[in-house]
């Protein structure tokens, strides 16, 4: 391995000239020399140590979010089964994006592949650990649930308002903030929502004269819903993600035109 043959090469260069200094200038040289090659074995075989340490730490940097999208991605089907396959996904995305290069910044590079699984379980234990609200608490009924969302935005700060249940072009929730306009669609699901989803937003959005599409789900989405969403600018979101949600106004997005879009939102 590149980390065994640099040891080697490292110690072989200390021994050799350790060596000559200590032929000329005697015990104490030989001594340095002994330090210096019992600290280069004791740092190598601390490496595992510091390994771990590093990925720990990753982890739990990211532990709130490895939850939340543990959450979003995993669910049961109609048949009973637990269908995790998004977050297996979204587990070695984080790996391979996240711990490997900060492993290879490290100079831990080589030790990639051989602690692959180690990684991936120690994601999926901080994953599992981290408290995340009750799931329970948003409602079950979808207009109950729109209701919900509204109030997580409120609380952000945002001025949000459900729209009308006819004519609302694919939009559940209009809010405002800073002077930006979020066009949003909530989903009460209990699998991953599709990319129709994501269509009827970036829809409703030019309808609305919005600067920001979301749609919101307690569920995760599908495969085709993130690529269509990555095109499209749409925000995919858990309800729980609301909270922290800031305005941005995409470059070159359309200005709102206010007249049009205030007069269709009302409370439900």
């Amino acid at each position: 391995m590149p980390g065994r043959s640099s040891l080697v090469a490292r110690l072989f260069w200390t021994t050799l000239l350790g060596g000559g200094a200590a032929f000329v200038l005697g015990a104490p040289a030989a001594a340095a020399t002994g330090l210096c090659l019992a600290a280069l074995v004791l740092h190598r075989l601390d490496r595992p140590r510091r390994i771990r340490r590093l990925i720990r730490t990753l982890v739990r940097q990211h532990a709130p979010t490895l939850a939340l999208r543990r959450r979003q991605e995993c669910f049961v089907d109609a048949y009973g089964n637990l269908i995790n396959d998004g977050w297996v996904r979204e587990r070695e995305y984080f790996a391979e994006r996240t711990i490997l290069p900060a492993l290879d910044a490290k100079g831990f590079g080589e030790d990639g592949d051989v602690l692959w699984d180690m990684i991936l379980a120690s994601i999926e234990r901080a994953a599992a650990a981290y408290p995340l609200p009750d799931a329970a608490d948003a409602p079950a009924d979808g207009i109950a649930y729109e209701r919900f969302c509204a109030e997580r935005l409120r609380e952000a700060g945002w001025n949000a308002r459900a729209t009308q249940a006819s004519g609302d072009q694919g939009a559940d929730i209009v809010a405002e903030r800073a002077g930006i306009r979020l066009v949003v669609q909530c989903k009460r699901y209990g699998k991953p929502v599709g990319n129709g989803a994501v269509q009827e937003i970036a829809a409703a959005m030019r309808y609305w004269s919005g600067d920001m599409a979301a749609v919101v789900s307690n569920a995760g989405f599908t495969p085709a819903a993130r690529k269509l969403a990555a095109a499209t600018g749409v925000e995919l979101l858990h309800h729980d993600d609301l909270a922290a949600l800031t305005p941005v106004r995409e470059v070159g997005g359309r200005k709102p035109t206010r007249s049009r879009a205030r007069s269709g939102v009302a409370e439900r």
